[in-house]
């Protein structure tokens, strides 16, 4: 029987690499501006510099990388203005996906929309703003799911890993957590009211509000 190719190598290495470096930037652990170095991260995930070249270029296209010239690779800055004009595109996106839940989520679906809800008042009221922000992005992913509305999802998926970093800051910022619940629990209720014009005007509401905070 042939051997299993070394993940040191070939699309296999790619992709351990590509995973391994998106999970990185997407959880904090590298930050903005944060050189990537090719010799370094091949010597970490146990692949060739020809395999983090390529994960890197894939990265750039997804908005987390940027590769200047002469000059290598390094996580991206988003700025606040980009994170605004980031948000409005969601804007539209979820509201169109919430609209969307209105109407194609089973009743199952809507129990566990409730139950993260709930889970989400829980956080609040015990002051877990970093539970409560897993959650608020938990409930916003279920949504998309329930809509059935691939595309959407596919363009939403691009466009929220490049705002992990301002999510986490709004998140801890003194007062936003409470502000923020009641802003998801009326999305919640619109859509288990099934009623699709109510769920995306509550997403306006809740992502203008975002868009405030990101502002200040």
């Amino acid at each position: 029987m042939q051997k299993e190719a070394r993940p040191g190598t070939g699309e296999q290495a790619k992709q351990h690499a590509l995973v391994q470096l998106r999970q990185a930037i997407l959880r904090g652990e590298m930050a903005p501006a944060q050189r990537l170095v090719e010799n370094e991260l091949a010597e970490q995930f146990g692949v060739t510099r020809a395999s983090v070249r390529a994960a890197l270029i894939e990265l750039e296209s997804e908005g987390l990388v940027e590769r200047i010239r002469n000059r290598g690779s390094r996580v991206r800055v988003v700025t606040v203005e980009e994170a605004v004009a980031i948000t409005e595109c969601r804007m539209a996106l979820e509201g169109l996906c919430a609209a969307k839940a209105a109407i194609a989520a089973s009743d199952e679906q809507l129990a566990e929309l409730g139950d993260l809800g709930a889970a989400m008042s829980k956080a609040v009221a015990d002051g877990e703003p970093v539970t409560y922000s897993e959650l608020n992005h938990e409930v916003h992913a279920r949504i998309r799911e329930f809509s059935g509305q691939q595309v959407a999802v596919e363009l939403l998926e691009r466009l929220n890993a490049q705002l992990v970093r301002h999510r986490f800051q709004l998140a801890l910022r003194p007062g936003r957590s409470q502000q923020s619940l009641s802003e998801h629990l009326a999305m919640i209720e619109a859509i288990q009211a099934r009623d699709p014009q109510a769920a995306e005007a509550a997403v306006r509401v809740h992502l203008g509000s975002v868009i405030d905070a990101l502002r200040d």
